[in-house]
């Protein structure tokens, strides 16, 4: 299916015409930038918008605009979830487990970038716990909430050409900690995780797509040092280009509610297309095959479902 879209492309512009009352979307991280911009646009078409925030006084005076944008029954309820603790992880969703209330749509936006090496809660690598584990051990418990014909989309990143993933060593214990090499490999676990939960959810008419915002300079990139930012663009490459928030929130909301779910199931997606999967270093867009690859996918569920102490079974 060919897409009108592409990298210049807004949530206004993916979402004109859209109609999403009745729908009730979960969105993580709305206490800034692409979380923020992502439910402004889904509530000013009619959704109810679950937003989940670390710090919910935060995430309060930065939604001020969400509320105003809210139309046609459009409206945004804000909850409490740290991602870097198993405790606030199982708390969360429990708690949305007990209002019973059915999810048409989870965007698993939440994340960190490239910050100093530190340990979760839990004692995880913070990228490796804080962007896929606590996604992983989040959504999962979600599952029985989600609806047929629902999807769940998991936000990575072009960063995951930066390392595939190491399940022999996720926590850094005895590999070098490189920023970019961590941020890296939660990313192609947030890939390999979305087409994990596809395989496991497609008979129970649930897909699950992977998908990448862009560059954008929002507080993720709050730790970035000009020797990191030389890592982005490295002398004599192209010169790196940001998008704008509506931009980079354009792809998560078009796979969330616009493109086919058969178009967008188990794969990766950028510019409001799905990518091209190459394994050429000189290519800037598209993903890596190792992060499609159904063996590694299990691999690493398997490997998360230790780590975190849970076992996910759906039937």
């Amino acid at each position: 299916m060919a897409t009108p879209f592409g990298a210049e492309s807004t949530t206004e512009a993916v979402l004109e015409g859209i109609d999403l009352r009745g729908k009730t979307i979960l969105v993580t991280g709305v206490s800034a930038g692409l979380g923020v911009e992502t439910a402004r646009a889904l509530v000013a078409k009619g959704a109810r918008v679950i937003g989940t925030a670390r710090d919910l006084a935060k995430a309060r005076a930065a939604t001020d605009g969400v509320r105003a944008a809210a139309a046609s029954g459009g409206s945004l309820e804000l909850v409490e979830l740290d991602l870097a603790s198993l405790a606030s992880v199982r708390a969360c969703a429990e708690a949305l487990l007990r209002k019973a209330e059915p999810l048409d749509v989870i965007i698993a936006n939440a994340g960190v970038m490239a910050c100093p090496e530190g340990r979760t809660a839990d004692g995880f690598e913070t990228q490796f716990g804080t962007n896929h584990l606590g996604h992983f051990a989040f959504v999962c418990r979600l599952v029985p909430l989600v609806r047929s014909g629902g999807r769940i989309v998991c936000v990575s990143s072009a960063g995951h050409r930066f390392a595939d993933v190491d399940l022999d060593d996720p926590n850094f214990e005895r590999t070098t900690y490189q920023p970019f090499v961590a941020y890296g490999r939660s990313k192609t676990a947030n890939v390999l995780f979305a087409k994990a939960l596809d395989d496991r959810l497609r008979s129970r008419g649930i897909r699950a797509t992977a998908i990448h915002p862009g560059g954008i300079q929002t507080e993720l990139g709050r730790h970035l040092t000009p020797e990191l930012r030389a890592q982005i663009s490295p002398p004599g490459g192209a010169p790196f280009k940001f998008k704008t928030v509506p931009q980079g929130a354009a792809t998560q909301v078009w796979a969330a509610v616009v493109a086919s779910a058969a178009e967008v199931g188990g794969r990766y997606c950028e510019d409001c297309h799905v990518a091209e999967v190459t394994a050429d270093p000189a290519v800037r867009g598209g993903v890596r095959p190792y992060a499609l690859d159904a063996k590694r996918a299990d691999a690493l569920w398997a490997k998360s479902e230790a780590m975190v102490g849970d076992r996910f079974t759906f039937g």
